[in-house]
């Protein structure tokens, strides 16, 4: 079965880039930074959201993620599916932290429960059988969203309408040139119709 066993951004300054991210979300080896200069502009077509079981956490990790150096996109606040907030890392990465809880069930922790990266996908059908074709199996799906049911894997993966997913984030859809995202695979190196490039996964 495919799972995802990495996320690599690239990024221009892997140090800076580091540093950040310790101190913003502390994420283990399911995170992973790479030197690039490649050309990118505005949207850049993903966005990674760390679930978390309650919301004093989603704040605890917004506010940790600000004072590191990150961009306010939607504030945290409630909503009629839990609470959340979007943040820009500043290497241009969009990170979503929320919760469908909407009680505390004790101590703010910087416990991640999940993380799941959202491809916009152009056209979603035909994202959607790319991806089936490659064994994975749909656990949701509705109007131009799909989330695939990846049960072993580290991180989650999601379709979204590029309009949709740049609605969700807080930015505007238009984007040009890198994804500069890399995703480490069991199933190996290929890239997908939008141009998100999958890679084999290393220890």
């Amino acid at each position: 079965m495919t799972t995802i066993e990495s996320l690599t951004l690239e990024v221009p300054d892997v140090a800076s880039a580091e540093r950040f991210y310790a101190a913003a979300f502390g994420l283990g080896t399911e995170l992973r930074l790479r030197a690039s200069e490649a050309p990118t502009t505005g949207f850049r077509g993903f966005t990674v959201s760390l679930i978390v079981s309650q919301p004093s956490t989603v704040t605890a990790l917004v506010d940790s993620a600000v004072d590191a150096g990150a961009t306010v996109l939607k504030p945290v606040k409630k909503s009629l599916w839990g609470y959340g907030g979007v943040v820009q890392a500043p290497d241009g990465a969009i990170w979503k932290v929320a919760t469908s809880a909407k009680k505390e069930t004790g101590p703010a922790t910087r416990q991640v429960e999940q993380i799941v990266v959202l491809l916009a996908a152009a056209d979603v059908s035909a994202s959607k059988k790319f991806y089936l074709d490659r064994g994975l199996r749909v656990g949701k799906s509705f109007g131009k969203y799909v989330e695939f049911a990846m049960p072993s894997s580290p991180v989650k993966l999601a379709l979204y309408g590029p309009a949709a997913l740049a609605k969700d984030a807080g930015v505007a859809p238009e984007g040009t040139g890198s994804h500069r995202l890399v995703l480490g695979s069991s199933s190996g190196a290929f890239s997908d119709p939008d141009g998100f490039s999958w890679e084999s996964a290393v220890s």
